[in-house]
C-alpha cells in the first residue's frame, strides 16, 4: 500500500496511450460498434457479458503476470509489480494534478481558459462559467471521485485483491461509457450501471466518515460534514455520488452548484483557495481510508484470495 501511494504521489498516471483503462475503452467502443440491439432482454444480457469478458481479460493477464513474477522473480518483485497494478486502479493526487492549472487560470483572472479546462474533467457544458461554478464543479468531481477512485477499488482490492480492484473498476468504466439512460444504451448498459451502483452503495456511504475525520486538517467541521451526508446525499442522480459530495461541502462550508441540477451545502459558492481545501480534504480522508479499511482487509483476506487464485493460474499452466 505504501508503494502504491508513492508511485501514484511520484509518478502518478502512466500515459494515457499505454494506460490499461484506456486499452479497456477500446475494447468497450469495439464491442460497442458490434453488438446488435435486438429484444431488451438480449440486448441488457449482451451487456452483461460484455462486462464479463473484459473483466475476464484484465484480471487473467494481471493475475497470471503477478504469479509468473512471484514465481520466478521472487516476493520483493512481487510487491512492486502488486503495487503498480494495484496503482493502476485508483488515484489519490491526480486531483490536484489535473485542478492546478484551473486555479491558475483563476487566480490570471482567464475564466474562459479555466472554463475550458474544467471541461475535461466534468461532463456538463463550461462555456460561459463564471470562476463561482468553475471551481464548484472541481470541487464536486474531487469529492464525488473520491468514492469511486479510492473507497471502492481500495475495499474490493482488501477483500478480493487485484481481482477485486479490476471487478469495480471495470464496471465503473461501463458505467461512465454505456450507463446513459438513451436509446442506444439504456439496455446495453443497465448491467454495468446497476453493477456500479451496488459495488459503490457501501463505500460511498463509508466514505463520510473519513472526510469528515480528515476535516480538521483544512478547517472543517467533521459534524457539519457528517450532518450534510445525511441530508443532502439525494439531491444528485446517481445513489451514490451525493454522499461524499455533500460531506465535503459541509466539512468545508461551501456550496456546490450545479446549473438546473442540484444545490447542496450551505454557504458561498467555493473559491480558488477552496478547491485546494477540498482536494487536500480527499486526499487525507483517502489516506485514512486505505490505511484503516483496505490495509487490514488485504491482509486478512485479500492477499490469500489472490495468491489463491495465482497458485490456481501456476497448476493450469503446468499441466498445460
Amino acid at each position: 500500500m505504501l508503494l502504491a501511494l508513492i508511485i501514484d504521489l511520484v509518478i502518478g498516471d502512466v500515459p494515457n496511450a499505454v494506460h490499461p483503462l484506456r486499452w479497456m475503452g477500446n475494447i468497450l467502443n469495439r464491442i460497442d460498434k458490434k453488438i446488435k440491439r435486438n429484444s431488451r432482454g438480449s440486448t441488457i444480457i449482451k451487456g452483461m457479458m460484455s462486462y464479463f469478458l473484459v473483466l475476464a481479460i484484465f484480471a487473467v493477464i494481471t493475475i497470471t503476470t503477478t504469479a509468473l513474477v512471484r514465481e520466478f522473480l521472487g516476493d520483493i518483485a512481487w510487491i512492486i509489480v502488486c503495487a503498480f497494478f494495484f496503482k493502476l486502479t485508483f488515484a489519490v493526487f491526480s486531483f490536484r494534478r489535473h485542478c492546478r492549472p484551473i486555479q491558475n487560470d483563476l487566480d490570471a483572472g482567464d475564466t474562459e481558459s479555466a472554463a475550458a479546462k474544467t471541461q475535461m474533467i466534468v461532463s456538463r457544458n463550461t462555456s460561459g462559467m463564471d470562476s463561482g461554478h468553475i471551481a464548484s464543479s472541481c470541487t464536486e468531481t474531487i469529492s464525488e471521485n473520491y468514492a469511486d477512485s479510492v473507497c471502492s477499488p481500495g475495499i474490493f482490492f482488501g477483500l478480493l485483491g487485484l481481482f477485486g480492484a479490476w471487478m469495480f473498476r471495470c464496471a465503473n468504466l461501463m458505467d461512465a461509457m454505456w450507463g446513459y439512460i438513451n436509446e442506444k444504451y439504456r439496455d446495453l448498459g443497465f448491467f454495468p450501471a446497476k453493477l456500479d451502483d451496488v459495488l459503490g452503495y457501501m463505500t460511498s456511504r463509508i466514505s463520510i466518515l473519513f472526510i469528515a475525520l480528515a476535516a480538521p486538517l483544512v478547517g472543517g467541521s467533521p459534524r457539519r460534514a457528517i450532518s450534510a451526508a445525511r441530508k443532502e446525499h439525494d439531491k444528485t442522480p446517481s445513489p451514490n455520488s451525493g454522499w461524499p459530495m455533500a460531506a465535503a461541502a459541509g466539512a468545508l462550508s461551501i456550496r456546490m452548484e450545479k446549473t438546473d441540477a442540484y444545490v447542496m451545502g450551505k454557504g458561498e459558492l467555493p473559491t480558488v483557495r477552496d478547491i485546494s481545501r477540498c482536494y487536500v480534504l480527499v486526499e487525507a480522508a483517502a489516506v485514512l481510508f486505505l490505511i484503516t479499511i483496505t490495509v487490514p482487509l488485504f491482509v486478512f483476506a485479500g492477499v490469500h484470495i489472490q495468491v489463491y487464485m495465482e497458485d490456481m493460474i501456476l497448476r493450469l499452466m503446468r499441466i498445460a
